[in-house]
């Protein structure tokens, strides 16, 4: 039998040792004759008139550290609920749901693609309105260069994270998604939708005031960047666009999470010689505090989507907060 790669077998252990997780197999990925499962686990309050947080990682096989960042936070959470009586009052309220590896296969492989060479944050049935930046904003010319988008449709990975996002959406009162990435920049940077468009998505107002109140929240935490990711470069086949794209009455913020690992390379220059070690931090004591760093985020999405703060917005606020949004981000 195939030997799954760590971070998968470890989310497989969970799931065994606490059945208050409720896990399905998303999909399951065929890869040299052995069939690797696309997972998710959810816990907390059931319905659908509760807000959801889903935290969402792998989606590049070769950035590991958000996969871990995702699994460090469910394994927290489950050491911590037989005794925090304030996390369990909290799952009360709201609804948790995990994918913390979309892209089992690229994990395996150490690689950003799939097992079909396809990038699956290029591979989306959506096309940008726009420009896309060369290469980078996702090509068909071949599948031995980066960022291809594929040529036989939807892969499998794609479709099942859709599919998910869609019952979770129908299914929750709002739904915030955080997708975990590295690989980009020296700052750690908080994108939304829309990659492939100057449009602006239906929660924009909510984003901006969610924004202030976590710079309220945690002054000293001040190191993400905000902004719409065509602000930084333009893509097709965005996962997030395509989701973000429908309109309905339901609050929705994907966010993604691009930890910039180019402060790593800086500090350990002999990373660029290692393909992991693009995107990745390779000394242990940075990888811990990088787990460590982002828990605060995390903490305060579940929070705020407990107090239902975003979804009780009234017309006023909402209409100032798109205001300031629209100045800052759209401005011409």
């Amino acid at each position: 039998m195939e030997t799954l790669p760590t971070e998968l077998q470890t989310l497989v252990d969970l799931i065994e040792r606490y059945p208050q997780l409720h896990a399905r197999t998303l999909a399951k990925v065929e890869f040299k004759n052995y069939r690797y499962p696309v997972i998710s686990v959810e816990l907390g309050a059931k319905g659908c008139d509760v807000p959801c947080v889903l935290f969402v990682g792998g989606v590049h096989g070769v950035e590991v550290i958000g996969i871990q960042v995702i699994m460090a936070l469910l394994e927290s959470i489950l050491s911590r609920l037989e005794w925090d009586s304030q996390l369990q009052l909290l799952l009360t309220k709201i609804k948790l749901a995990f994918v913390p590896i979309v892209n089992p296969v690229g994990l395996l492989n150490g690689t950003r693609c799939n097992g079909q060479r396809v990038d699956l944050m290029r591979n989306a049935p959506i096309e940008a309105e726009t420009k896309v930046t060369f290469l980078v904003g996702g090509q068909k010319l071949s599948s031995h260069l980066p960022w291809y988008r594929g040529h036989q449709g939807v892969e499998q990975e794609t479709q099942a994270l859709i599919q998910y996002v869609e019952q979770l959406k129908t299914n929750s009162s709002s739904l915030i998604s955080l997708d975990a990435h590295s690989g980009f920049g020296m700052t750690d940077h908080i994108w939304f939708p829309f990659a492939g468009s100057n449009r602006q998505i239906q929660s924009l107002g909510q984003i901006h005031y969610l924004e202030q109140l976590y710079h309220a929240s945690y002054p000293h935490h001040r190191h993400y960047s905000f902004s719409p990711q065509s602000l930084i470069y333009r893509t097709h086949g965005d996962i997030w666009d395509y989701l973000a794209t429908p309109k309905n009455d339901k609050s929705f913020l994907p966010l993604t999470l691009e930890m910039g690992s180019w402060s790593w390379v800086k500090k350990n220059p002999r990373q660029v010689f290692n393909f992991a070690g693009l995107f990745n931090p390779q000394k242990q004591h940075r990888q811990v505090r990088t787990l460590r760093k982002h828990t605060v985020l995390m903490h305060f999405l579940m929070d705020l989507a407990a107090s239902r703060e975003l979804e009780n917005m009234n017309l006023e606020l909402l209409l100032k907060q798109n205001s300031a949004a629209l100045n800052r981000w759209f401005r011409c």
